[in-house]
């Protein structure tokens, strides 16, 4: 049987280490590369050609949806399995519909992510019972648009509606029009209360 060839991605040097031990102890796979931010795991997927990549979410260069999704493009048939503390369901949503083959936690076992590598191998798609629950108790908010969320970056800037309008050429009534559409895709009424639940959920990186 062929063993699957693997790269695992993660910019943590002691988890990539683990990551890597732990798959040695699997006789049906063999890691063939590692990377340590997101655009050298594109770039090494690239060049090895993997089977299957195991994908932290959060790293630096290039975060690891936007290497999933350069992944995906440039090699269909590359399974990507994506790991992640950061329990953010917007975030692990954009990595399912850019196509991650799996999802798991870090705080899943050795025995889960082995399985999940094996499911996905064999064509399945390998989402934890963590995240599932995750996904369902706290149901990803859709995405904003680049004008609400440059007016989001002005409130958390501490602007008013006046000098957001100034900064956005808009006049004062559309800046408040587009906060009001904002307070109801967020289920919210306040300012704070849109900018505290955006950055929960990671539609705001400031």
């Amino acid at each position: 049987m062929k063993k699957a060839r693997l790269l695992v991605a993660d910019d943590h040097s002691l988890v990539r280490i683990g990551l890597v031990t732990l798959l040695k102890t699997d006789r049906d796979l063999v890691v063939v590369g590692e990377a340590e931010d997101g655009d050298e795991a594109v770039r090494k997927a690239v060049e090895l050609k993997p089977d299957i990549v195991v994908l932290d979410l959060m790293m630096p260069v290039m975060d690891g949806v936007e290497a999933l999704h350069e992944i995906k493009s440039r090699l269909p048939s590359c399974k990507v399995i994506v790991l992640t503390t950061f329990a953010s369901s917007n975030v692990i949503a954009r990595a399912i519909d850019e196509g991650a083959d799996g999802a798991l936690l870090k705080s899943s076992s050795n025995d889960e992510l082995l399985n999940a590598i094996h499911v996905a191998w064999a064509g399945g798609k390998a989402i934890s019972d963590e995240v599932r629950e995750l996904l369902r108790n706290d149901p990803p908010l859709p995405e904003l648009s680049t004008r609400q969320r440059q007016i989001l970056e002005a409130v958390a800037e501490g602007l008013t509606n006046k000098e957001i309008a100034t900064r956005l050429s808009l006049h004062p009534e559309s800046v408040k029009s587009y906060l009001d559409a904002l307070y109801e895709k967020l289920g919210v009424s306040t300012r704070a209360e849109a900018l505290g639940i955006a950055l929960r959920k990671d539609l705001l990186k400031i």
